[in-house]
């Protein structure tokens, strides 16, 4: 029977918002925890596709400067918003980590590429539930240059690995939103008897 506890777990998990966190540092052994739990996904022909490169710091800070410059290189003068730079530029500044997620395609090409990115989601599902269970919030960003070309150089990635995501993780003392679905359960359920 599955726990109350997982449940309200997995019912309470919501995005917490970079600009909330108060700056206090996550610890060690905290982290490495949700990186444990992130390792246990689900992997089809044990490929495990999940990557995370970790900046804190300064490296963090340096980071989402070069973020906010790629932005500004590769986007057209009619299309560039200051804001949206400033916001690039500062998003980590009361962060405690920074993890940069991406898929490592396998070499077994019998496995779908789809499949490779599924499995990098539910790392990502693991280290979040994780981070709720631990008081930490996260925040999964795919703005910015994020699915840009510039952004997967920046990375030295292979032409077949995918950039998934920032994940910005740190404490906040805000308010969490309640929780809602638009779409009832039933509207997404077909039963076949």
């Amino acid at each position: 029977m599955l726990s109350e506890n997982l449940s309200q777990l997995i019912s309470s998990r919501r995005l917490g918002k970079p600009e909330l966190y108060s700056g206090r540092k996550i610890a060690h052994a905290d982290l490495m925890t949700m990186l444990q739990n992130a390792d246990w996904a689900p992997t089809h022909g044990f490929t495990e596709p999940w990557r995370f490169i970790i900046f804190e710091g300064e490296s963090l800070l340096h980071f989402c400067k070069e973020h906010a410059e790629l932005y500004k290189k590769f986007t057209s003068e009619d299309k560039f918003s200051q804001s949206t730079y400033d916001k690039i530029a500062h998003r980590g500044d009361h962060s405690s980590h920074l993890l940069v997620t991406y898929m490592r395609r396998g070499d077994n090409p019998k496995i779908p590429e789809i499949e490779e990115i599924c499995a990098v989601a539910c790392a990502v599902q693991n280290l979040w539930l994780s981070a709720t269970a631990m008081g930490i919030d996260l925040y999964w960003g795919t703005g910015g240059m994020v699915h840009h070309g510039s952004m997967k150089a920046y990375f030295d990635l292979r032409p077949q690995d995918h950039m998934i995501g920032l994940l910005y993780l740190g404490y906040s003392d805000a308010e969490k939103a309640k929780g809602r679905r638009i779409t009832p359960l039933e509207e997404k359920i077909k039963w076949e008897k």
